[in-house]
């Protein structure tokens, strides 16, 4: 499949995308500045530069599958949370049914599911993320929603959990954690599956399925 990751130019995008193509994926990545990717070849790279805030659904062409691992982060304001985590990822999931892309992965958040049961700052941000979760369960295209705990700057573990633990401090994953697991996913091709994933023991095979 040749797969479309929106946002490849931010930390888990990047990092997905290099793990993508060294198993031999045919990648496009949109980003908004083509020289954050400058360190990457690869002949089965394609880079699209794009404004999230536009249109871009030329980036769709001839894509079977999106990573949407775009995102405002959870220190911007509405400005930029608006546009970005609801309606960009509103409008990718309906460029997403035109192209008849096969498998949409959506980067999510833990506390997207119930916004009102996490006291954050950051509850704008988690509303927006329930409501693009939502557009995508709705539409027809198959999906697969990961909702990451707290995001850490630490290399890959290799294992994963899928159940949050009773103290919020250790629901975390490290970037590649998450990374590594896009990139599963990708091969996996999952239907419909939403599921939570922080840092943990077993491999992300076995962690799904519990």
């Amino acid at each position: 499949m040749k797969t479309l990751i929106i946002g490849a130019s931010g930390q888990i995008g990047k990092m997905t995308t290099k793990k993508m193509l060294e198993q031999g994926h045919d990648v496009v990545a949109l980003v908004r500045n083509k020289d954050k990717l400058a360190d990457i070849e690869s002949e089965q790279l394609t880079i699209t530069e794009q404004d999230l805030e536009n249109d871009f659904s030329a980036a769709f062409d001839n894509v079977e599958q999106v990573i949407f691992s775009a995102g405002s982060g959870g220190e911007t304001g509405a400005d930029k949370t608006l546009p970005i985590d609801l309606w960009a990822a509103i409008k990718a999931i309906d460029y997403a049914v035109k192209a008849n892309v096969k498998h949409f992965i959506m980067v999510s958040s833990i506390g997207a599911d119930d916004p009102d049961n996490i006291e954050s700052e950051i509850k704008p941000y988690l509303v927006a993320k329930h409501m693009a979760d939502q557009y995508l369960q709705r539409s027809i295209v198959n999906y697969t929603i990961v909702r990451p705990g707290t995001l850490l700057n630490e290399p890959a573990t290799g294992g994963f959990s899928t159940s949050r633990t009773a103290n919020r401090e250790d629901a975390v994953i490290n970037r590649e954690n998450v990374a590594d697991a896009l990139a599963y996913l990708a091969t996996l091709h999952p239907q419909n599956l939403t599921f939570e994933l922080f840092n943990g023991e077993q491999p992300l095979k076995q962690a799904l399925c519990q």
